[in-house]
Formats: C-alpha cells, sequence, structure tokens
C-alpha cells in the first residue's frame, strides 16, 4: 500500500488532493501550509500516510535485521571458500612431449577452472571446489566435488546436470585429469 492507496473523498480534503498531501509530508511539512494544517481531514490523511510510511520503514528494517544474520553467514561461508582455496594445493601434471620438461598446474588453478565454468551458470553462485583423489598422479581417476546456491525456482536437478556438464568441459579443455564423477551440492538457495 502506498500513500496514493488511501481513498478518501477529495471533499474531505478541502480542496487537496492525496498527491498534494504527500509531497507536502515528503517536504518535512514545510513550509507549513494553514489550509492543509487547519483541514481535520488534512490532518487525518497525513496522521494516516505517517503511520503507513512508519510501519513500511519499520517493516524494512526488520527484514534487513533479520536478514543480517545470513548475509553474514553468507559472507563468512564466502570467506572460509577463498581461504581455503587460495592455498596451491597438490601440483597437477600435465603432459609434454620433451620428457625433460615437468609442466604443472596447481590443484587451486583447477578450482578456478571449476568456479568460472559454474559462475557462467545463471542458475548458480558457486561455492566450495573439492578434488579427491591423486590428482598428482597421471590417470588416477579424481571425483569433484562442489557446493553452489541455487536460484529461487530454479530446477535442481536440471541445473545440477548443466552444472556438472560445464564443470566437465572445462575441466577436458583445460586439464589432463580423468574425471570419476562430478558431485554437485546445493547448500543454499539464492533469491533474484
Amino acid at each position: 500500500m502506498t500513500d496514493h492507496d488511501l481513498h478518501l473523498p477529495d471533499d474531505d480534503l478541502d480542496g487537496h488532493t492525496i498527491e498534494e498531501l504527500a509531497d507536502y509530508l515528503d517536504r518535512g511539512r514545510e513550509p507549513r501550509d494553514p489550509s492543509i494544517e487547519s483541514s481535520p481531514g488534512c490532518r487525518l490523511a497525513l496522521a494516516n500516510m505517517q503511520r503507513l510510511r512508519e510501519l513500511s520503514f519499520g517493516a524494512l528494517q526488520r527484514r534487513a535485521e533479520d536478514e543480517a544474520d545470513r548475509e553474514t553467514a553468507w559472507i563468512d561461508r564466502l570467506l572460509d571458500t577463498i581461504r581455503a582455496e587460495v592455498r596451491s594445493g597438490r601440483d597437477v601434471p600435465i603432459a609434454h612431449p620433451d620428457p625433460t620438461l615437468r609442466l604443472a598446474m596447481t590443484e587451486a588453478a583447477v578450482r578456478g577452472i571449476v568456479r568460472r565454468a559454474g559462475d557462467g551458470l545463471r542458475e548458480v553462485v558457486m561455492g566450495r571446489c573439492e578434488l579427491d583423489g591423486d590428482v598428482d598422479l597421471p590417470g588416477a581417476p579424481v571425483r569433484v566435488a562442489v557446493t553452489a546456491g541455487l536460484l529461487y525456482g530454479a530446477s535442481a536437478e536440471a541445473t545440477a546436470d548443466r552444472l556438472r556438464d560445464v564443470v566437465a568441459a572445462a575441466l577436458a579443455r583445460h586439464t589432463e585429469l580423468t574425471i570419476e564423477s562430478i558431485d554437485v551440492r546445493f547448500d543454499d538457495v539464492v533469491l533474484p
């Protein structure tokens, strides 16, 4: 409900409109208008509009206070994930035709590939990525486990399948890992 949703007949407002009263209230009732202030109908409308604004502001403030813990928790989880993923981790070998050269990327770089692949999907907010297996042994099976937030209203099953597909494609393009499985767990719902 807005100020303009108040249904008072204009004749109860002594020639003033709700829009005029809303503008007057927006200005903090300054400069003082005697024709509005001396009208019982206008004063009643102003009191109701002020009360409506206070209730609306109060509701918004309570919602923000209720959401504060959720937002803090989300940020805390994000910072924990960042801390875990900035560690370089194990070396992931990359084959090279020259046997005297040893090429590798870090486990953190592989997690970055997974994260960027998932970030390309509108329906997810990527969380944690873990590589389980001997990533430093060529050909060894590796299980990829990711957590993500799911956009409210999106199909969990279809989104998980799409996420697995984009992660698998990115890992195949940038690494030589033998991916055994890609496990997706949605641990949050994200509002649009």
